[in-house]
């Protein structure tokens, strides 16, 4: 099998240089012409998206090898495409992998007025209204996903996965003038944190007529885990001459939830430090070690999330055998991952890539209209 690929949206990503190339005929690719986090600095490195009121409307977008003018809703752009390139790919029968990645929601936050009105008119603050509204958006454009699916006849064979990569992002908003906890599902952290609320996000699997609706699967996974099952779904094996991968297959648990899974240790760091810093010197900044029963955090804290999933309580002092054991599996871990940082000293380029990119094809050939496709 060789399937198409689509690569739409953006999501922290560090801006592809000018050696970027995407073979159209069996490959998509779409995002802002944009490095960096936060959001505001991904989409300012082309010019027009560095009006405020522009940020996330009518943006300047690198569509496979072109950067394009778009109209509308940063989030509605990436759905159309996305589902304009599904469409033609089941026509012509093409097995194909679509992966939409959104900005939303995201600060600055901001939609659509027809989004964020009734937030507003229920007394909600401005960012509240926004981000309420981005949120709504994207529901309402993954439904037009599902049910374009249903239209074109596309759901044999078709797996959709819809999930978040990290936690909510904001503690509070203001409603009617008094500041009120925004939901977290009963967390203590979000975004940024290496407790549970900074990595404990949900994903949705809809595999119709092969995957029992209304099920949930207890058992501790992450997205290390996504490549492997992919292959195994599609009958691809991995060769044996690559790089190690972390991952299993989660194949199993989606025939059985409450099949046999071996415990594990997931590790999670905040990674960030300035260039040309000795990472060791980060080491122990925020990070967590977890396995199916405990969490251990920053050195200092451990919870028993089979007892305590919300971590309330820190149990540290009464099981000092659990934190040598997962600190011991922390510095192994360490270990193994420092010489995989191969980026640590290479400076960065000089002027921002995709920067000098927009300039570059405005002067020689100016930025065509992207034409949003018939769905």
């Amino acid at each position: 099998m060789k399937p198409a690929s689509l690569g739409n949206g953006t999501w922290e990503t560090k801006t592809h240089t000018n050696h970027t190339t995407v073979d159209s005929a069996k490959h998509s690719y779409m995002e802002p012409v944009a490095s960096g986090n936060p959001i505001p600095e991904v989409l300012q490195t082309s010019p027009p998206n560095r009006i405020a009121k522009n940020m996330y409307f009518d943006n300047v977008i690198l569509h496979n090898d072109t950067i394009v003018k778009t109209k509308g809703f940063c989030t509605d752009v990436f759905f159309q495409a996305a589902l304009g390139w599904i469409k033609n790919q089941h026509e012509s029968k093409t097995p194909y992998f679509a992966y939409i990645t959104l900005n939303a929601p995201h600060d600055p936050y901001v939609a659509p007025e027809k989004y964020s009105r009734r937030f507003a008119e229920a007394g909600w603050d401005k960012l509240t209204q926004g981000r309420y509204g981005m949120i709504e958006n994207i529901d309402d454009n993954f439904g037009l996903l599902l049910s374009k699916l249903d239209e074109w006849s596309a759901w044999d064979n078709t797996l959709v996965i819809f999930m978040t990569d990290n936690g909510q992002a904001r503690r509070d908003g203001t409603l009617n003038g008094q500041r009120i906890p925004i939901f977290t599902a009963g967390f203590k952290s979000g975004k940024g944190s290496t407790y549970e609320g900074g990595t404990h996000v949900p994903a949705f699997w809809y595999w119709k007529d092969k995957l029992k609706s209304g099920l949930d699967i207890p058992a501790l996974t992450a997205h290390i885990d996504m490549y492997k099952t992919f292959c195994e779904l599609a009958g691809v094996t991995i060769p044996d001459d690559i790089q190690e991968i972390d991952g299993r297959s989660l194949v199993p648990l989606l025939k059985d939830p409450q099949a046999n899974w071996e415990d594990r240790q997931l590790f999670f760091h905040q990674g960030r430090w300035e260039k040309g810093a000795d990472p060791n010197e980060s080491k122990f900044s925020p990070f967590a070690v977890r396995t199916t029963r405990w969490r251990f955090v920053k050195n200092k804290e451990l919870y028993d999330i089979s007892k305590d999933p919300y971590e309330t309580t820190n149990v540290i002092d009464q099981h000092p055998e659990i934190v040598a054991k997962l600190r011991m599996a922390y510095d192994r871990w360490w270990e193994e991952t420092l010489p995989l940082m191969v980026n640590e000293d290479v400076p960065y380029a000089p002027e921002q890539p995709q920067t000098v990119r927009y300039h570059k094809q405005l002067k020689t050939r100016g930025l065509p209209v992207w034409i949003p496709p018939k769905l």
